[in-house]
């Protein structure tokens, strides 16, 4: 930042001066703020993840020999004007149906994707101007993973990730072995990626997003595919993360997950935001699931499959 050079003149003067050019005075103040907040990107910890006012669009065209075709040219707004915050060591779970945007925001957090409109930051750094910055802070685990190498075995494809992530060298070891135990893989850490069943794969990109000890933890839909005793355990680990002050946003459909883990709900539909609320101490999952119904106007259907099961003779 620029040092602001002593005034010349006497502080009589000036005074004098500022009398006569009230409104003067008073512009070079703020724009003094206005530079300040600038050079130092207003970097408070207190949000770590902040969302203001981020739209995002896919625009698709047809294939290039779809003459014949019905398919045409189009876009998906995917996030309209969302904004929210994310609090150090604070579990925030995001939940929506398919397409309401979840995975999307997930990946502007991560540089994945970069916004139209708006602005995301992580840790007081821009995620389109300081995307180098905002890497170093995020891990991510999205659902379907598929860049690890099928002829390296759990322990190794951790290792060349972690070079990647540039963990350093004499911490590697201890960093894989504790990501290893907290998913649950310790027991097949050296069996190679290709005979992993698709729950260890899901663990495997779990560990993966951990093993370089982010700041901001990313997870879309992480227990899909594990069965009910890693769900728990890997529930209990994801409080733990939070004590730890990890900042946690998992994205979800399912709403004990919700109801385990979450200390604030973002209700996402159609790309909307249409709830932002906090999720209470022993707040069950059939409160939420009542909650998501009637915010979203769609019908639980479970009830009337419910009710056929009941009356059945």
């Amino acid at each position: 930042m620029r040092r602001l050079k002593p005034h010349s003149k006497s502080c009589k003067y000036r005074s004098a001066e500022a009398l006569r050019h009230p409104k003067s005075t008073g512009s070079r103040i703020a724009t003094i703020i206005q530079s300040l907040r600038r050079g130092f990107a207003v970097r408070t910890f207190m949000d770590r993840v902040v969302f203001e006012s981020v739209r995002k669009v896919f625009r698709h065209r047809p294939a290039l020999f779809n003459w014949l075709g019905r398919e045409r040219g189009g876009e998906t707004i995917a996030l309209k004007d969302v904004s929210f915050s994310a609090a150090r060591a604070e579990v925030i779970v995001l939940l929506g149906p398919n397409g309401s945007g979840k995975t999307t925001a997930l990946k502007l957090i991560s540089t994945m994707l970069l916004s139209d409109a708006g602005s995301v930051r992580v840790g007081g750094f821009d995620a389109r101007s300081d995307a180098g910055e905002v890497r170093r802070q995020v891990g991510i685990a999205v659902a379907a993973e598929r860049s690890f190498f099928p002829r390296l075995s759990a322990r190794e494809n951790l290792d060349f990730f972690a070079a990647l992530d540039e963990v350093a060298r004499g911490e590697r070891a201890q960093r894989i072995q504790e990501v290893l135990r907290d998913t649950g893989l310790e027991e097949h850490a050296d069996m190679l990626v290709m005979k992993f069943s698709s729950g260890m794969y899901q663990r495997l990109g779990i560990a993966r997003a951990l093993v370089k000890h982010p700041g901001v933890l990313l997870l879309d839909e992480p227990t899909r595919s594990l069965d009910a005793g890693t769900t728990a355990h890997f529930w209990t680990t994801i409080r733990a993360l939070a004590a730890q002050q990890t900042t946690v946003l998992l994205a979800t459909h399912n709403f004990a997950e919700a109801a385990a883990v979450a200390d604030r709900l973002l209700l996402l539909h159609r790309g909307e935001l249409l709830a932002d609320r906090p999720v209470g101490d022993g707040e069950s999952a059939e409160a939420l699931r009542a909650f998501y119904f009637r915010m979203t106007g769609e019908i639980d259907e479970s009830i009337g499959a419910i009710h056929r099961v009941g009356t059945a003779p």
